[in-house]
């Protein structure tokens, strides 16, 4: 599949945590690196997403804030 979102992050599933409505899938990418996606329960289980699954995090935002 051919996506316009440049900012594509492949990696590994590490964990799924599940809670009512929304999961949140741990995704190793490398280097040390680890990112979290908020995503439905209903998406997780379509995807069969699981611990060792490799997988593409696909980042699309109009707006990054940035703290310190």
């Amino acid at each position: 599949m051919k996506l316009s979102a440049r900012n594509q992050l492949a990696g590994t599933v590490t964990a799924v945590n599940r809670g009512q409505t929304t999961a949140h899938v741990k995704i190793d990418i490398g280097g040390g690196k680890t990112i979290t996606a908020a995503i439905t329960v209903e998406s997780v289980d379509d995807l069969a997403l699981k611990a060792g699954d490799k997988v593409t995090a696909i980042v699309k935002a109009s707006d990054v804030i940035v703290g310190k």
